[in-house]
């Protein structure tokens, strides 16, 4: 049941698998140069990694123009260009990186050389390949699984668990646990390759998985393989009134490789969610952890006597584990999601509420557990804590997606790149001409590209010999500037216009077409 509710919430998501947010480009997209530039910037919200072989800069004529991988610098991208006789027209920047939180961005964005073109086919960005998409919550999913597996069992064999019992059911439970965070952690390391560069499930050189190992994520997920190793040779002997630390010191160092694969390494407040994460999956693994052990082991194979001990005392830890569990969630919550537009705005804002409508649904059976538990009456707790423990394997199964999703304080960022695209575009007509031109993007710039085409009033292309454009902003006093615009072909101008501030910018063109014939035009812009 939870892996089903695991594929329907990932399959909407494939698309929107980015967290890290392309906030500016130069040149801008959609912008006309008079050159190819020697070099192209990408910024982002948060530093990103290069896949190698994975951004690219293609020409109108199909040819590859960027020299060699791009240069993480500054939370960004350095594309160098290789100037041999660049075409004019249309060029398109295909990029794949990683973001902070481990997570594959890739997109695409155009500016053109000289005058627009038709760009060349085969440049689109490379996508994530649905087995892969699907397999990366579900290796997510097996290591919160695991750790229920293994804290729950763990913590009942070191506080409740009955001397006189086996204590072989919840050693088997442990080691399951250990087996299935093992398991989750060597594919998730594996997948990583295939996410990064878009590639099928199986295609991972031995360069890439090499990349992968010494990369934050992979060193972070070996740090883990090795803490689960100690945690392997120390479980048997929990519970036997020996000392711990050396338990307790690996389990504390294997949670903190969990935040430190995801969202809480890219955040603005790191350390204080890292910290709030440990808190939030240490609770959670101690609560469903110990509700496992109860309805599996405990409540079958315990006596009466046995039980009234230890359910009380089960019940005080329970309540204090929800407490940190809500109180960090609340926290994480708080940074993540950015805003309450966010919360019903975004995909991951929705499934956040999908999760806590599910956590709410257990303190309620938790309640009418705990209310039992007071009144000494636990025939029938078995039923209830199978309903908690069920309900909290699909609260497990959508923290699994949750964190494959976008932040939703990333919501505010990513139209971004889009807002680029926007601009102005109009015709203007005089008895003379009719002219069309678009000023592009038409934000607060000193780089705004001016591209205009002039026909005559019967649509026949229309030399023209001046072009004097001016820009003003009567409402802030801004006086008319000159902008540079040069004729390109014949009725085909281009130049730059400068625009300091934002507001409804008077355009004012004037062209002369013959020695003697000029006639003047005027456009209001609205500038962002």
């Amino acid at each position: 049941m939870a892996f089903g509710l695991l594929a329907t919430l990932v399959a909407p998501a494939r698309p929107a698998a980015a967290h890290a947010v392309l906030t500016t480009t130069s040149p801008m997209a959609g912008t006309v140069l008079p050159a190819l530039p020697k070099e192209i910037r990408l910024a982002f919200n948060e530093a990103v990694r290069v896949v190698p072989g994975k951004t690219q800069v293609v020409g109108p004529d199909g040819k590859r123009r960027n020299d060699g991988d791009p240069a993480a610098v500054d939370g960004g991208l350095l594309i160098k260009l290789r100037d041999t006789d660049p075409p004019v027209g249309t060029y398109v920047v295909s990029y794949r990186v990683v973001s902070g939180d481990s997570h594959p961005v890739a997109g695409s964005f155009m500016f053109s050389v000289g005058a627009p073109s038709q760009p060349a086919a085969g440049t689109e960005p490379v996508g994530t390949d649905p087995i892969v998409a699907v397999a990366v919550p579900v290796a997510k999913y097996a290591g919160y699984a695991g750790l229920v597996l293994l804290i729950g069992p763990a913590v009942m064999l070191a506080l409740w668990y009955p001397r006189r019992l086996n204590r072989e059911p919840l050693l088997r439970l442990a080691r399951a646990g250990i087996i299935a965070i093992g398991a989750g952690t060597v594919v998730s390391i594996w997948l990583q390759a295939p996410l990064a560069s878009g590639a099928a499930l199986l295609n991972v050189s031995p360069g890439e998985l090499g990349q992968v190992l010494t990369s934050p994520f992979g060193i972070t997920l070996l740090a883990r393989l090795a803490a689960l190793t100690a945690i392997a040779t120390q479980i048997r002997r929990i519970g036997r009134g020996t000392r711990q630390v050396a338990l307790t010191t690996a389990v504390v160092a294997m949670l903190v490789t969990w935040p430190l694969t995801g969202h809480p390494r890219a955040s603005p407040y790191t350390a204080v969610v890292v910290v709030a994460d440990v808190v939030h999956i240490a609770a959670m693994g101690l609560w469903i952890g110990g509700l496992i052990c109860l309805w599996a082991v405990l409540l079958p194979r315990a006596d009466q006597r046995e039980l009234a001990v230890i359910l009380p005392s089960w019940s005080k830890w329970a309540m204090a584990s929800v407490y940190w569990l809500v109180a960090a969630g609340v926290l994480q919550a708080l940074i993540q999601v950015g805003g309450w537009a966010a919360i019903t705005g975004t995909q991951y804002g929705e499934i956040l509420l999908v999760k806590v409508g599910l956590v709410a649904l257990i303190l309620l059976a938790a309640a009418w557990s705990r209310r039992m538990v007071h009144k000494g009456r636990t025939a029938r707790l078995r039923t209830t804590v199978g309903l908690e423990a069920g309900v909290a394997a699909l609260v497990l199964a959508v923290s699994a997606v949750l964190v494959q999703l976008s932040p939703g304080r990333s919501a505010d960022l990513e139209p971004t790149a889009a807002v680029q695209a926007q601009g102005f575009a109009a015709t203007l007509n005089s008895p003379l001409y009719a002219v069309q031109f678009e000023v592009y993007p038409a934000v607060v710039s000193e780089y705004n590209s001016f591209h205009a085409f002039v026909f005559t009033p019967e649509g026949k292309p229309l030399p023209v010999e001046q072009w004097t454009v001016t820009a003003a902003l009567p409402d802030r006093g801004v006086e008319p500037m000159d902008n540079p615009v040069y004729t390109v072909t014949g009725n085909q101008g281009l130049g730059n216009i400068t625009f300091p501030l934002p507001g409804t910018w008077k355009l004012t063109i004037t062209l002369r077409v013959s020695e003697f014939d000029q006639a003047t035009v005027i456009a209001e812009v609205p500038v962002r």
